[in-house]
């Protein structure tokens, strides 16, 4: 079977966010997602598993390749 058919809906909402942060960007992703979705979201656990395993270094190095200041 399928690897996406068989993925649990919060392992699916977040490779979609990764893959709109991958092509996107952080900040754009952001703005598509708040475009699309207009109800309540816990965006601290969506964080969480989101960066799970990440150091903050790791997290501010991408930030600073993406920074287009």
């Amino acid at each position: 079977m399928d690897k996406i058919a068989t993925m649990e809906d919060a392992e699916l909402i977040i490779n979609g966010i990764e893959a709109l942060n991958n092509a996107l960007g952080p900040s754009a992703a952001l703005r598509f997602l708040s475009l699309l979705h207009k109800e309540q979201t816990d965006y601290v656990e969506i964080s969480r598993k989101l960066y799970d395993g990440q150091t903050i270094e790791d997290i501010f190095q991408r930030a600073r390749q993406n920074w287009k200041g």
